[in-house]
């Protein structure tokens, strides 16, 4: 078991840097320069309201990596967890990682007043809407069966719930991570 994890943990950090931190971080750094273009800078709304994105982006993104580690297993599709991780974020909705990576980058576009950062989002929602589509929810229809059927009738992808789903009321519960 502490192999797993331990590789769990390794898979995971790898993934971070290579994934969001990829797409979230070196391409709008490219595309920006961390620079604003913003006539006489950002004024304190916009640096407050970008902040609070890229922040609350980095919090998500960062908890829902941490939970597929407890899980042991990463979000990278050739690690993944051995149970569904419906927990935290995964309650209200089931892209957190993806809106996380979108809420950083726009908040880096309201930032730096980048309008490439924000045709950047355009495109990545773009590829993840293709991805969701075409592979992930069909792999994990197939890895998880009933268990993600249930899943997907209760929690939205996009739009988050007003209230968390409580998964433990289901049949299925035994099987929740902790």
């Amino acid at each position: 078991m502490q192999g797993v994890r331990v590789r769990a943990w390794a898979g995971t950090i790898v993934f971070l840097g290579l994934a969001p931190g990829v797409v979230a971080g070196l391409v709008p750094w490219m595309i920006t320069g961390w620079r604003s273009s913003w006539p006489d800078g950002a004024t304190w709304p916009v640096v407050i309201m970008a902040a609070l994105a890229i922040l609350a982006g980095i919090a998500v993104l960062l908890d829902a990596f941490l939970r597929f580690t407890r899980a042991d297993g990463t979000p990278a599709p050739p690690m993944p967890t051995a149970r569904l991780v419906v927990v935290g974020p995964y309650r209200y909705v089931r892209n957190p990682m993806y809106e996380a990576v979108l809420a950083i980058i726009l908040g880096q576009a309201l930032l730096f007043g980048s309008v490439g950062t924000v045709l950047w989002a355009g495109l990545v929602l773009g590829a993840v809407l293709a991805f969701v589509l075409l592979y992930e929810e069909p792999t994990l229809e197939s890895e998880y069966g009933d268990e993600y059927r249930e899943y997907r009738r209760n929690v939205r992808g996009w739009l988050p719930r007003a209230r968390p789903w409580d998964g433990a009321s289901s049949s299925l519960s035994g099987t929740r991570t902790p």
